[in-house]
């Protein structure tokens, strides 16, 4: 396991399977908001299903629109297309070599995945088609990657350029470079509803981590939050206006305000690490991958952790569908896709249906957390007693 697992270090390191987090937020921010006071309901978290794809799986993004999952297979040079309405690999692309991050766009149904060690490049792909339809130039390394549906514009991390690409997904074109003055940027997320955009800093990696706040008005840096050492992984949750980063480093998640650009609270995922991180708005629920066989589930009313999941070897990327209230988690270790369902005693029949076929291959400490009757109010869930 020792080469898969120094892989694992070098794509986690510079990857976002964490950026589409907020893509996928973006899609369901204009859930109702309507106040319920009805009492909460026990739930279970579980594996519901492992799909073998390609050799290192790192980067994963949904579109919820098309109920479509995409892993980038840094070993295998691929992206795994899997439908998840029957939790099955229904495609392989070829992308080039070591695709770190993967970010959709599920208004134009566009993937965007980034090309480590191919000359500083992002793939796009149709998800009409399941091919690529273009390659871009960017910066060196790029990692992470993350789209705002609303104005059609990707981002991408180049983590030896210290630089963000700013590309129109309308004509294929970097429209801009923006510099952030820093080392080693890898995470990106951006808020639609905003249009604000989050990137993660790793800095001299022990040292110390800053996430830049960048305006997608005028693609100027308009504020640097420090955080904790090595900062990676970062999503957003556009209801609640909170940034979760993670830090591979102190084993911790950094919650910023959207509102105040500070960290307003610290939460513990403990070991071996935090990684990919992915929110679900309409749950106001935040998934973080442990680089272990976990996915730590947090309550983002609280800023305390909810639940522990066991997925697979080495989880280091997770995407969450809001729609299906389903969780996708990347094991790098095992080669595989880990499907969390949360059930709800009053889910929608597809949730439930999913929810009594527990897979045999997940381990034995999925997680109890409480839910809401109604998910038009995030954040009115605590974990259970």
């Amino acid at each position: 396991m020792k080469r898969p697992r120094r892989a694992v270090i070098l794509i986690t390191a510079a990857m976002a399977a964490i950026g589409p987090a907020a893509t996928t937020a973006a899609a369901v921010a204009s859930v109702s908001r309507g106040r319920s006071t009805a009492q909460a309901v026990t739930a279970h978290i579980g594996v519901t299903a492992t799909i073998r794809v390609g050799r290192v799986p790192g980067g994963v993004a949904v579109n919820p629109r098309t109920d479509t999952i995409y892993v980038a297979n840094a070993n295998s040079g691929t992206v795994s297309v899997i439908s998840g309405r029957t939790n099955t690999v229904v495609g392989t692309i070829p992308v080039g070599r070591v695709p770190g991050g993967v970010a959709v766009n599920p208004r134009t149904n566009t993937i965007y995945v980034t090309n480590e060690r191919r000359a500083g490049t992002v793939q796009v792909i149709s998800g009409q088609t399941n091919t690529a339809v273009a390659t871009i130039r960017v910066g060196r390394v790029p990692a992470g990657v993350a789209v705002n549906p609303r104005t059609d514009t990707i981002y991408v991390a180049n983590a030896n350029s210290g630089t963000v690409s700013v590309i129109s997904g309308r004509t294929n074109t970097v429209t801009a470079t923006i510099h952030l003055g820093g080392r080693f940027p890898v995470g990106v997320a951006a808020n639609a509803r905003t249009n604000t955009i989050y990137v993660t800093r790793a800095g001299k990696i022990v040292a110390h981590g800053r996430v830049s706040v960048i305006s997608g008005r005028t693609n100027a840096v308009t504020a640097t939050v420090r955080v904790g050492s090595a900062a990676n992984g970062v999503a957003t949750n556009p209801t609640t206006k909170r940034i979760y980063v993670t830090h591979a480093a102190t084993k911790t998640v950094s919650v910023i305000s959207g509102r105040t650009n500070m960290v307003v609270a610290t939460v513990r995922v403990g070991y071996p690490a935090a990684f990919g991180v992915a929110a679900n708005p309409r749950t106001n629920t935040i998934y973080v991958a442990n680089g272990g066989d976990e996915t730590v589930v947090i309550s983002g009313r609280t800023n305390t952790v909810a639940a522990r999941v066991r997925t697979g070897s080495c989880s280091v990327g997770v995407a969450t569908d809001p729609r299906t209230n389903t969780s996708f988690v990347t094991n790098a270790c095992s080669n595989t896709v880990s499907v969390l369902v949360s059930c709800r005693a009053r889910a929608d029949s597809r949730s439930m249906a999913r929810c009594r076929r527990d897979d045999p291959q997940a381990g034995a400490r999925p997680g109890s957390i409480a839910w809401p009757h109604s998910l038009s109010q995030p954040g009115r869930w605590s974990k259970a007693r």
